[in-house]
């Protein structure tokens, strides 16, 4: 049996950290040019946007972002008056980020921006194509969260 060779280009896991890397530099340009803000920043806007409030801590965990990252950009974003941080009941330890009202003025022209930024890309696909790819990953993060629960256990 020949051993198989490894080509960087053709491993797969290279292919996924090349073409997100890709994709979210250029989104990371586009929302700097038109909207000041970094990828993180944007984010943690979208987490908060959709959750209504929610803990740094739920944010690093969705989002696979670290905590300092995650942290400079709530920092960021609450000194632009974009995000506030309130009282959190179920852990007086942390506190839970919401959205100012320039917050919601700023999610509701970027999430626009970012729907059009998925559909160009995506557009040169059919729609069964998208949907087997989206579920092929996540069919891979719950294989590589299982088995990293199975390194712990």
């Amino acid at each position: 049996m020949t051993a198989k060779t490894l080509r960087l280009d053709q491993f797969i896991p290279y292919r996924l950290s090349f073409t997100a890397a890709l994709l979210s530099d250029t989104i990371a340009q586009s929302y700097e040019r038109l909207f000041g803000i970094s990828i993180a920043e944007w984010r943690v806007i979208a987490w908060v946007a959709e959750l209504g409030s929610v803990t740094q801590q739920q944010i690093c965990a969705r989002s696979r972002m670290d905590k300092v990252t995650v942290s400079r950009a709530a920092i960021a974003l609450s000194g632009q008056g974009i995000v506030q941080r309130l009282p959190n009941a179920e852990d007086r330890r942390s506190h839970l980020l919401a959205l100012t009202e320039e917050g919601r003025r700023l999610h509701g022209a970027i999430a626009p921006r970012a729907l059009e930024l998925e559909s160009g890309i995506f557009s040169h696909f059919s729609a069964e194509e998208v949907e087997a790819f989206v579920a092929m990953l996540r069919r891979i993060d719950a294989i590589v969260l299982g088995e990293r629960e199975e390194e712990r256990g």
